[in-house]
This record gives C-alpha cells, sequence and structure tokens, in this order.
C-alpha cells in the first residue's frame, strides 16, 4: 500500500507569499502578558506589499497583545484538513480606525476581490471600528504536509 510521505519544502520569499495568497484560513499566535501564547483562528491574506493581514477590533487580546509585543506568528492552513501549511513569523503593526480604512479595503480585496458598494463597506468598517493587524513576515517556516517521513515509510513497506 502506498504510504503518505511527510514534505517539507524551503521556499523563498516570493513563494511564500505565492502559497499564503489563496489560503485565507490561519492559526494567529501573540503573547499575552503572562508570556504564554494566545491562539486565534482568523480569516487572513496578504497585501500588495507583501504583509499578511488580519481584520480585528480594538479590544480583543490577538491585538491588544500584538500591540504590547509585536512578534507574532500565525500557521496558514490549506482548506483541505491534511493539505500543506506553513508558519510564518513576523512583526505586527496595529491600524485603527480611521487609519486603518484603506487597509482593511486592501484586507477585503485580498479575500474576497471587489466590493458591490466600496462606501457602504468602509461606513461599516467606521461603525464597526475595526482595527488591522499587518504582519510582515522575518522568517518562515518550509512549506509542509503531512504523512509518514520517509524513512518510516521504507520500513513499514520492507515488512
Amino acid at each position: 500500500m502506498a504510504r503518505n510521505l511527510a514534505t517539507s519544502t524551503t521556499v523563498s520569499l516570493p513563494d511564500l507569499l505565492d502559497f499564503v495568497r489563496p489560503r485565507h484560513r490561519m492559526l494567529l499566535a501573540t503573547t499575552r502578558s503572562d508570556g504564554r501564547p494566545q491562539m486565534s483562528p482568523v480569516s487572513g491574506g496578504v497585501d500588495d506589499a507583501g504583509r499578511l493581514v488580519i481584520s480585528s477590533y480594538p479590544s480583543r487580546a490577538k491585538t491588544r497583545n500584538a500591540e504590547r509585543d509585536p512578534q507574532t506568528s500565525v500557521l496558514v492552513l490549506s482548506d483541505e484538513w491534511d493539505g500543506a501549511w506553513v508558519q510564518v513569523d513576523g512583526t505586527a503593526e496595529i491600524l485603527h480606525m480611521p487609519d486603518a480604512g484603506d487597509g482593511l479595503v486592501d484586507y477585503y480585496r485580498c479575500i474576497a476581490g471587489e466590493h458591490p458598494n466600496w462606501a457602504e463597506y468602509r461606513r461599516a468598517m467606521t461603525l464597526q471600528d475595526k482595527s488591522l493587524i499587518r504582519i510582515t513576515p522575518t522568517r518562515w517556516s518550509p512549506i509542509a504536509t503531512g504523512g509518514f517521513p520517509a524513512d518510516v515509510a521504507a520500513r513499514l513497506d520492507a515488512q
């Protein structure tokens, strides 16, 4: 029986961003004031400057934590549970309304394309008092898939 082999592919920053762009399911890790991780499932994208972008609110733990300590990590997942994934570490910048307005438009565009009414969208973001988390990648893991390590699969196949 053929076994799924784990893969690990080292990529450049442009290749990393190409991998991330179509994937919007992410786990954002920030650091709580006690030093322990705070993990949040989020939707995210990549803006034109190559930053990971995530919409939030000023009062959310992820936003407050990233303001206090901008060193963050994002696990980018594929839509399929056993699909490829990558961890991106970076430095977060937090924008609040009204400064977040243009960035939130970019966020929407990179996830969903054009909005049918940008004025309405901007009003909604203002009314909701949204924030934008922008993460500049500083390092990243290889793009990986799960499965058996090649040596283990070979031992199992030899039985």
